[in-house]
């Protein structure tokens, strides 16, 4: 077994305890590299088939490329998939020029807290990873919400010796990360060796290729000629590029992933 087995195995585990103590629980698809990577996972610990819902979060502000992948393998792998959207806010007018912590906030977290809400889900899987972002190290396996959906990042269960409290009290529900401890070089290393496959975008295009994918006005691409994921995965080895140096929400404000993983956002 190598490095890349014992992280599919422990991810797996995760998503199996999760699957048989919440059978009300969903998938949160951004359509990413990540997210896809445990979509891949979730139909792996399952032999094909996920026996919960899939849920896409559509801003409607998303690369086109992201709704024709989302599409095409929504179908091709006979996915439950539940399209969520915020139409009241759009239709107010909400989006990015109007401030990009209102607009995730309305677009995603309050789409988010719909969904759950409508569907009655107990538990989420969400592909996020702790390298990714420095709010995101604070996490856990098994992460509790309140009555509100907000996350209390100073009160968190301890995770000792693979031990997760994956119990929760009436009014919670509970996000479940099954790839917090992969890297992105270890997400790429996976989706070469799976062959899995993945969204254009993040494939060099003159000279320039998307790292980090979500709405369309809040990404830049970055320098590169990575136009296969081998090249990709060779590239990561040297680059000193932050992930989410193109992502507009991670500069706009201070703290503001912070702020906006207590109010709900993935």
């Amino acid at each position: 077994m190598d490095y890349l087995d014992e992280l599919e195995s422990k991810s797996i585990y995760i998503i199996r305890e999760a699957y048989k103590q919440y059978r009300n629980i969903a998938m949160l698809w951004s359509i990413g590299k990540d997210s896809t990577s445990l979509l891949w996972l979730c139909r792996k610990a399952f032999y094909g088939k996920i026996p919960f819902p899939v849920v896409h979060l559509d801003t409607s502000y998303k690369f086109r490329e992201i709704y024709e992948f989302r599409d095409k393998y929504a179908k091709q792998w006979a996915l439950n998939l539940i399209v969520g959207k915020n139409e009241e806010a759009l239709a107010r007018g909400i989006c990015p020029e109007k401030g990009k912590l209102q607009c995730c906030t309305e677009l995603k977290t309050n789409c988010l807290k719909a969904v759950i809400a409508k569907n009655n889900f107990r538990a989420l899987l969400l592909g996020i990873r702790r390298d990714e972002h420095g709010i995101r190290a604070k996490e856990r396996y098994f992460s509790p919400r309140n009555i509100d959906f907000q996350w209390d990042y100073k009160n968190q269960p301890p995770e000792l010796w693979d031990q997760f409290k994956g119990k929760q009290q009436e009014e919670q529900h509970l996000r479940i990360h099954p790839l917090l401890h992969w890297t992105e070089y270890d997400i790429w290393a996976y989706v070469l060796r799976e062959k899995i496959p993945i969204v254009s975008l993040y494939f060099a295009k003159n000279g320039k290729r998307y790292r980090s994918i979500g709405c369309k006005t809040c990404c830049n691409p970055i320098e590169s000629n990575a136009d296969s994921v081998e090249k990709i995965v060779e590239e990561l080895r040297t680059t000193e590029v932050a992930e989410r140096s193109g992502r507009a929400q991670d500069k706009e404000q201070a703290y503001m992933m912070q702020k906006l993983r207590m109010l709900g956002y993935m």
